[in-house]
């Protein structure tokens, strides 16, 4: 009896499913997605004629101020879900979802016009818009599409893993079978464990 009833519990999760790894990739994307902004995302040179040497390097939070913001919504969305229960891990999914698409459609934008993205930073450095100047894009913006769209992967998965994640109510804390001594346990689980008064060693 007490083998049959423990065989449920001793089931592991697929490795891409477990909780320490969607957070982990979702954080390390949404990471990836910030530092990319405090990069240069274009080269401006204000004189196209070459007569100066004047060269505007915009970053990527003034290129794309969106951006920045949207990736903080993405990483707070992504360590809430350590935490959220079934529903609230679907709102946060929604969220990321929401959040990759605003990184990808802003950092598109920048790359089809460069030379627009430009024009606030071009007119606080020479006090005159609208004028000519010749713009080109570097690699970053393409970093933020790439872990955009990885983040909005992340997004979809989070909800499939999360079936297989254990309960964190404490109602379902009495009646939790520990794992098993052969059953790695994250540092996810540690904590929680921890702080429903629990040993997870």
């Amino acid at each position: 009896m007490s083998t049959a009833a423990s065989a449920p519990s001793g089931r592991q999760s697929p490795r891409w499913a477990r909780k320490s790894t969607i957070v982990l990739a979702t954080t390390i994307l949404a990471l990836a997605v910030f530092g990319a902004t405090t990069q240069t995302w274009i080269d401006v040179r204000l004189d196209p004629t070459g007569a100066s040497n004047s060269d505007l390097h915009v970053q990527g939070s003034k290129a794309a101020t969106a951006v920045t913001a949207l990736a903080v919504v993405a990483l707070a969305g992504g360590l809430a879900a350590s935490i959220a229960g079934k529903i609230a891990r679907w709102i946060i999914a929604v969220l990321i979802t929401l959040s990759a698409a605003g990184i990808v459609l802003a950092a598109v934008t920048v790359i089809l016009d460069p030379l627009g993205a430009a024009q606030g930073s071009i007119a606080a450095a020479t006090g005159v818009s609208g004028g000519q100047a010749d713009a080109a894009v570097t690699a970053f913006p393409v970093v933020a599409i790439v872990a955009g769209c990885l983040l909005a992967v992340c997004a979809i998965v989070l909800p499939l893993a999360g079936r297989h994640w254990t309960s964190r109510t404490k109602y379902d804390a009495a009646a939790r079978v520990k794992k098993s001594g052969s059953e790695p346990v994250d540092e996810i689980d540690s904590w929680d464990s921890l702080s429903r008064g629990e040993d997870p060693t």
